[in-house]
């Protein structure tokens, strides 16, 4: 799979590292334990669309929100996080 950084161009997935879903919102300090166990454990598995945060470690060392289709692993989009939208 080929990802296309916005600073470099498009690279082997390789040179970078997945995090998760972009926008996780992390529960406050004092939140309950049920929402800590949520945000740590739970996690969605679509099929199609998925925005995720990707790190550039071995290049531009930027952090990077990828909206993939999970079922092709086509990428549709990809922006530096900086400059995206928060939200799903």
């Amino acid at each position: 799979m080929r990802i296309p950084c916005p600073l470099c161009g498009a690279r082997g997935n390789e040179e970078f590292t997945y995090l998760g879903p972009a926008g996780l919102a992390r529960p406050a300090p004092d939140a309950p334990d049920d929402a800590w166990h949520a945000y740590l454990h739970e996690r969605a598995n679509p099929a199609g669309s998925h925005r995720e945060l990707w790190w550039h470690g071995q290049g531009c060392r930027a952090w990077i929100v990828v909206t993939r289709d999970t079922r092709t692993h086509r990428i549709e989009a990809a922006t530096l996080a900086r400059d995206a939208e928060a939200g799903p």
